[in-house]
């Protein structure tokens, strides 16, 4: 191993995952009232989190980022032996979560001069993140150095692409997404919301009538992107994912499954990830979706 690696929770990568493959997960905090905050996957488990928003329809949960103290302690163990680290995080443009990470590696390098970390705006979020850091795992043990992963690595994040749809519109209007006003209207006539991640952005929110047509139009979305940009899905990582567990989650594979069968694009199965608090409180327990990110050249 050339280097270690280290990203923080907004990854949504399995425990089990981050076991196996010796990545150190750096957890965002989460918080029901305003002062207790808990460690996401730690102190609370992300089912537990969407169970508890689940049950409380009018709660609103926050999620702060991790500490400077928190970065230090995931650093230190591969400095004190004296090897590069890689610190993939969240975009810049929704935490402060990177700026954490730099200030750590500073205050670090007073003591340990020698220290090599290398702290990456991933410029992604979620699932997309996820696959992002399994990459950076494939790179690392495929024996590259830092320097050379990181490159690798910088030439596919603006691949990241994710089509996603929720529940209700109610947790988009407390974050500010949505008007009060078309929240009500959206809720009396069933409209599910249709989002977007790319280029570092959430794009225009579009509305559909419907949960069900709502996860079929992700699906439409998602496959009509690979046909508009002739991409070729052997050069590519796809994802699905979702926060609560919903029978219709497998509904929406199924049905994701057959629409790219169709189109030319015959897969089988995909790894999954649960979306995590970071997302969560912005989308509420049931957010689904698809995302696509480039694989490395080696």
């Amino acid at each position: 191993m050339k280097f270690g690696i280290v990203s923080d929770s907004s990854c949504d990568l399995s425990l089990q995952y981050a076991q196996q493959e010796q990545v150190t997960i750096v957890s965002f905090y989460v918080s029901f009232d305003g002062e207790r905050y808990m460690k996401e996957g730690k102190e609370i488990a992300v089912t537990d989190f969407y169970q508890k928003m689940a049950d409380n329809p009018g709660c609103y949960p926050k999620t702060s980022m991790p500490s400077v103290q928190d970065y230090i302690e995931a650093f230190l163990p591969f400095v004190k032996e004296r090897m590069p680290v890689l610190c993939i995080c969240l975009t810049k443009k929704f935490s402060g979560s990177m700026q954490a990470a730099i200030n750590a590696r500073e205050a670090l390098t007073e003591t340990y001069p020698e220290a090599k970390i290398q702290v990456m705006d991933s410029q992604l979020v979620t699932a997309v993140q996820a696959l992002f850091v399994q990459e950076a795992v494939r790179l690392r043990n495929s024996g590259l150095e830092l320097e050379e992963a990181v490159k690798a690595l910088e030439k596919i994040r603006s691949s990241g692409h994710i089509f996603f749809t929720t529940k209700d519109l109610k947790y988009l209007e407390h974050g500010g997404r949505i008007g009060k006003a078309a929240s009500l209207a959206g809720s009396m006539l069933n409209i599910k919301p249709l989002l977007q991640y790319f280029d570092g952005e959430l794009g225009p929110t579009e509305l559909c009538r419907g949960r069900k047509k709502s996860l079929c139009k992700v699906a439409e979305m998602f496959v009509d992107y690979l046909e508009k940009k002739k991409i070729n899905l052997e050069e590519y990582l796809l994802v699905t994912g979702e926060g609560l567990h919903v029978p219709e989650y497998k509904t929406f594979k199924d049905d994701l499954r057959d629409k790219m069968g169709k189109k030319g694009y015959p897969v089988k199965d995909w790894p999954q990830v649960q979306i995590g608090a970071t997302i969560g409180v912005h989308t509420g327990p049931y957010p689904i979706g698809v995302g696509i990110l480039k694989k490395a050249e080696i």
